[in-house]
């Protein structure tokens, strides 16, 4: 399936109803099947935390329903995890409104709000918020300040988050979404939601184990 499809990692085309499993040992991971290395590994901007990024759209249905799996699943993590999350384009015109929309609403404040309920309208209430626009009445009528929004969906600041999405996406070799990264190694993958969160959860207990050999070392330099 082609990027210009939204699919989860390995075509997943449908939620499948399965509970997390617990996580195994991160060396029983199969790559290939449970995760794909990135080469070149990627700087990550928490340096003392395990990065995980989850790239995604609002226009993506399966993003829709990743969205309430992946908050559950955050609220597990332990202190040293931090997830960013990164909209992507995909060079299509609806999405890359949609990709300015979310840092827009970033920029004003209103992001934590209204992500849910951006997802709910144009997924559940099937509204058309394809342009900027629409998405300002959107915002506006939601509790939202349309006019800030307008001014930070137009603003430079808002231009250059979207390229740089763009490359990352690019970088990290992101070709359907929801795409989840651990630390600019290694991306997740699975047949089912449920298997793409446990492998992450596995990535994450890798890297951990890794940072944590590597620390003696250091301070015996």
């Amino acid at each position: 399936m082609s990027i210009r499809n939204c699919a989860l990692t390995l075509a997943l085309c449908t939620l499948l109803p399965m509970a997390l499993a617990t996580p195994t040992p991160a060396s029983a991971q199969q790559e290939g099947t449970g995760f794909r290395t990135l080469t070149p590994a990627q700087p990550t901007s928490t340096p003392d935390k395990i990065e995980v990024i989850e790239f995604f759209s609002f226009a993506c249905p399966h993003c829709n329903e990743f969205y309430p799996l992946l908050n559950t699943w955050l609220a597990k993590q332990l202190k040293d995890v931090v997830l960013l999350r990164v909209p992507v384009g995909f060079n299509r015109p609806a999405w890359q409104n949609l990709q300015r929309a979310y840092y827009a609403l970033q920029a004003t404040g209103d992001l934590a709000k209204l992500e849910g309920e951006l997802f709910k309208a144009i997924h559940e209430e099937h509204r058309q918020l394809v342009d900027e626009p629409s998405i300002a009445d959107w915002v506006g009528a939601h509790g939202g300040n349309s006019q800030k929004f307008t001014a930070a969906y137009t603003s430079f600041g808002v231009n250059n988050q979207t390229v740089q999405a763009d490359t990352l996406a690019e970088k990290y070799g992101v070709d359907a979404v929801p795409t989840m990264a651990v630390n600019g190694e290694y991306a997740a993958q699975g047949s089912s939601f449920a298997e793409v969160l446990g492998n992450t959860d596995k990535l994450i207990a890798r890297v951990r184990a890794e940072h944590a050999a590597a620390a003696p070392a250091a301070k015996r330099k």
